[in-house]
Order: structure tokens, then C-alpha cells, then sequence
């Protein structure tokens, strides 16, 4: 349930920031990989209130490297929720080589990088022109804060009030952007199950999309 949630039942146009891999691994910890072929605009149409108005959905992920089974099933999801209005936004992974300080050997690993600074700034920046009341953030990250806290002083130099809600994906939480938001709530398992997309996706241009085999 939404706490301190200052609504005040005007027309509120909302922005959406989905937190890709935070969600991907809240749904991993679901134990039911069928989820993951998740249909975020209908998810998050069934989480806006009655005088809220959607008008930025974006979500934020890097692509796959190394994998190529697990690269084909991201490229079908993304391209398959863009066909329904979705905005991608892709980060990178940089390589890394870790040391293991037990045996002393290296091996080659990769970070997720950009993503979560490509989030930030597109609320803030969103803020800032005037584009949404609302910032929606769906992530558990408290590296976020600091992009709340970013809009905190836009408003306070401005004389304005951007609510911020935090939607926590499954199995998250964070006591810091709890305490930072305005509302909060956790991201239900029943939303999750009657926001799935179709095992076969017809997109407004022709293109076909089907439900990974893995992910049944």
C-alpha cells in the first residue's frame, strides 16, 4: 500500500522509469521465468490512479554481451515492448578483470554501466522542462536518491512540487528512497501475472513477436 501519498485529485501527467535489471532480478527471484515476458505499459496502466495521465514510459537496461541464447531473448523483448510504446534506453557493460584473492587468479567479468545515470537524468531532466507532475520510479537502487534529491532542489528554486513515487520490484526495498518519495508501494505478484504480454505479439507495423521458449 502507497504511503504519504500527497495526492490532490487534479489530472496528473506521470513519467515512468523502470529500472530494467533491478526489475528483471525481482522477477528472477519470482521463481517463474514466464514472468519475465512482462508487459510493462499494461503493468504500469494498472498501477496509475483515475486522474492520472501516462506520458513517458522508458526503461533502462544494457545489452547482453557473451550470452547468445540470453542476447536473442533480450533483443526479442525489447524490440517486442517498443513495439507497444515503450522507450529503451541502452546502457553498456564494461569489462573488468577480478582477482580472486584466495588462489591469486584473474578472470574476466563485466559491469552494467550507464544505465542508472541514463535513469537519473532522464527524471530530473524530465522535471526540470515541466514535462510530468508525477516521477514514477520503479527500482529498489538508492543510487537514485540522488536523483530525487536533484528534483527536491529544482522545485525548491522554482516554487514548484514534482511528486515522487517509488514502485519496488518483487522480493526489493530501500529504507532510503522510502524515505525520500512521497509514495511508495511494492510492485505486486498479481499485477505481474495479469500484465503479461501475448505468446504471440502482432505489433502495429506487422512484425510477429513470440514468447521465448525458455521463458515458458
Amino acid at each position: 500500500m502507497a504511503v504519504r501519498d500527497k495526492s490532490n485529485g487534479e489530472v496528473e501527467r506521470v513519467g515512468v522509469y523502470v529500472d530494467g535489471f533491478n526489475l528483471y532480478y525481482g522477477l528472477r527471484e519470482l521463481g517463474r521465468r514466464r514472468l519475465l515476458w512482462l508487459d510493462l505499459r499494461s503493468m504500469v496502466l494498472r498501477i496509475l490512479r483515475s486522474h492520472q495521465r501516462l506520458v513517458a514510459l522508458r526503461y533502462f537496461t544494457a545489452a547482453i554481451r557473451n550470452d547468445p541464447p540470453a542476447i536473442a531473448r533480450q533483443e526479442v523483448y525489447l524490440a517486442a515492448v517498443q513495439s507497444i510504446g515503450v522507450e529503451v534506453v541502452l546502457g553498456r557493460y564494461q569489462e573488468q578483470l577480478v582477482r580472486c584473492r584466495a588462489c591469486g587468479q584473474t578472470r574476466r567479468t563485466y559491469a552494467e554501466k550507464q544505465s542508472d545515470v541514463a535513469l537519473g537524468t532522464a527524471m530530473v531532466s524530465d522535471a526540470a522542462t515541466g514535462k510530468v507532475d508525477v516521477v514514477m520510479l520503479v527500482s529498489a537502487d538508492s543510487d537514485m536518491c540522488a536523483a530525487i534529491h536533484a528534483i527536491r532542489r529544482l522545485d525548491l528554486e522554482r516554487g514548484t512540487k514534482t511528486r515522487v513515487v517509488t514502485v519496488f520490484p518483487p522480493r526489493r526495498r530501500s529504507e532510503s528512497l522510502r524515505q525520500v518519495s512521497d509514495a511508495w508501494f511494492p510492485l505486486g505478484d498479481a499485477v505481474i501475472r495479469q500484465s503479461q504480454l501475448p505468446d504471440i505479439l502482432h505489433a502495429p507495423d506487422g512484425t510477429v513477436y513470440h514468447r521465448p521458449p525458455y521463458w515458458n
